[in-house]
């Protein structure tokens, strides 16, 4: 395992697993957690439910990840001005 990837065990489907990613994505998946007032594993669980068959887990949450930050971003940003249409 790389030295930048930080292993986190967790029981999904009545089994152990691992699941390596960067310390960046653990903090992100530990605020979705947070602000879904829930632990990670079930977070983790949850999410587990929605990965596409032949995924990696490790690259589904990454992608969750990304994604829920690009759902804070864009929620963030103001309206844009409408411009004036000219006559």
């Amino acid at each position: 395992m790389s030295a930048h990837l930080r292993k986190r065990s967790l029981i999904l489907s009545g089994h152990d697993t691992s699941v390596a990613l960067e310390p960046e994505f653990w903090h992100v998946l530990d605020d979705m957690a947070r602000e879904r007032r829930q632990p990670l594993p079930v977070l983790v669980a949850r999410l587990d439910t929605e990965r596409p068959p032949g995924q990696s887990l490790a690259s589904f949450l990454r992608v969750q990840a990304l994604l829920w930050l690009q759902k804070k971003t864009d929620l963030q940003k103001p309206d844009p001005v409408p411009t004036p249409s000219v006559p």
